[in-house]
């Protein structure tokens, strides 16, 4: 395995060369963090990147996928040490009903100008099981002035009362539709519709809502391309016949471009053209959930830019990277007809809506997309060499030509990533068995050397 790095210029000329392990990990000192730590918060989550012993790690783990353009960036230390983020942070408003004044023009210089074609309006919110529960409540207020008979008939005394006790019509038998391994969210409407373990489930009480198949592909893809395309087509079989069978009619349908926490599972373009033409045929929306995949991790701005849709999707939801959070939507019948139907104190943040216009600047400023796009290219080049040196370690490669969205299995996985520290690696897992890369939109070429030299050393320590 070769020591050298690529040469090219970094982004931040002051970032260490290589990382540094000087300690067990967790050290003492950060032993000791831990355990003061834990006596006020549940810390069994926790990721350490640079810790108070001195061990600096390469992160392509990226605090969960939600660090767009590297810790400590220049450019997001100005924005938040701004007289702008100050009043923001020190006057936060109720947004829904004292927004401040200049927050539209906050959101057309920053959400909306990245905003995926066709959708030219956003509802924020504060994180990405909110935005995703929002989306759900507008697909249902959507679905029920459709039936009611338009957005300007009033409700029913029947429907008023009904609603207070939870019962029909006030309170519709209508559901959202998602996929097996799918996830969206920990809150208890998005619990719902996330499917990927059981841990994330287990004692809350859930709707009837649908479960429809998501492919199971086989790779490499060009070996399979016939049992890949059958397996698509049987769950968009299933997909239909749920929902015009599904006794709680599905208002919206949700998917993720892929499916990030249920283990890094991929489908074609192909699959998502189909399924928009089964959500338009029965009158059913189609929400895009881009939390992880969005803001250029896919060598695109949006993931579902790589479908090329006929049409745009219905709603698209975010967080993440972009560091504030909300959906994306174009049709105006979305927005509720009456106020407080979609309503909480804060509905977003204009700081976070700050700071992601920063995001965007610096994005295009160094044209992050792609060079997301081609360093992807690079290391998934570089892993399947590895795979080729190393196929029990590297099993179903996966991600080709989505940026550096990539992913693999191994039969060793949870001892895999606690190796992966020993060589200076923080590195996350996905599902049961895959090991997911989620570097910044900075990871360059010379890091992804790095990351390859790092993985090399721990499959080379077990032969």
């Amino acid at each position: 395995m070769s020591n050298t790095l690529a040469v090219e210029r970094p982004f931040f000329v002051d970032e260490p060369q290589r990382p540094t392990v000087l300690t067990s990990i967790p050290g003492p000192e950060t032993s000791k963090v831990l355990e003061d730590l834990e006596k006020v918060f549940d810390t069994r989550s926790a990721s350490i990147i640079a810790d108070p012993d001195g061990n600096m790690l390469l992160d392509v783990f990226s605090q969960i996928a939600s660090i767009p353009i590297g810790y400590n960036c220049p450019v997001l230390l100005r924005a938040a040490s701004s007289p702008e983020m100050a009043s923001a942070l020190a006057n936060r408003p109720a947004l829904g009903i004292f927004p401040q004044h200049d927050w539209a023009q906050i959101l057309r210089t920053g959400i909306l100008k990245v905003a995926p074609k066709g959708l030219d309006q956003v509802f924020t919110a504060m994180a990405g099981s909110d935005a995703n529960e929002i989306a759900y409540k507008a697909a249902f207020i959507w679905r029920r002035s459709q039936e009611r008979g338009g957005r300007n008939v009033e409700f029913t005394a029947q429907e008023e009362e009904s609603a207070m006790s939870n019962q029909a019509p006030g309170s519709p038998g209508l559901s959202i539709m998602s996929f097996k391994s799918g996830f969206h969210g920990r809150l208890l409407g998005s619990l719902s519709t996330t499917r990927s373990k059981p841990v994330h489930k287990m004692d809350i009480p859930a709707f009837n809502w649908p479960q429809a198949p998501f492919p199971t592909l086989k790779y490499p893809l060009g070996d399979h391309v016939e049992e890949n395309a059958a397996e698509e087509a049987s769950c968009l079989e299933e997909t239909e016949r749920l929902i015009k069978e599904w006794p709680l009619p599905p208002a919206a349908i949700i998917v993720e471009p892929i499916q990030s926490e249920g283990g890094d599972n991929h489908a074609s373009p192909k699959f998502f053209q189909r399924l928009r033409e089964i959500t338009k045929k029965h009158n059913v929306l189609f929400i895009v959930d881009e939390v992880q995949t969005g803001v250029g991790s896919t060598g695109k701005f949006w993931a579902h830019e790589h479908w090329n849709l006929s049409e745009p999707p219905d709603m698209v939801t975010f967080s993440k990277k972009a560091q504030a959070a909300g959906f994306y939507y174009g049709n105006p019948d979305l927005r509720p007809n009456l106020p407080f139907r979609q309503f909480n104190t804060w509905m977003g943040d204009p700081a976070r809506a700050i700071l992601f216009r920063a995001i965007i600047q610096e994005i295009e400023r160094l044209n992050l997309v792609k060079n997301t796009a081609q360093v992807g290219d690079y290391l998934y080049t570089r892993l399947e060499k590895l795979a080729e040196e190393h196929p029990s370690e590297i099993q179903n490669l996966r991600g080709k030509g989505m940026g550096t969205f990539i992913a693999w299995d191994s039969p060793w996985r949870d001892e895999f990533l606690k190796e992966a520290k020993t060589v200076g690696i923080n590195i996350g897992g996905s599902g049961k068995r895959s090991v997911r890369l989620r570097p910044m939109l900075v990871f360059q070429k010379h890091h992804a050397d790095i990351l390859i030299e790092g993985i090399g050393k721990i499959f080379s320590s077990r032969t």
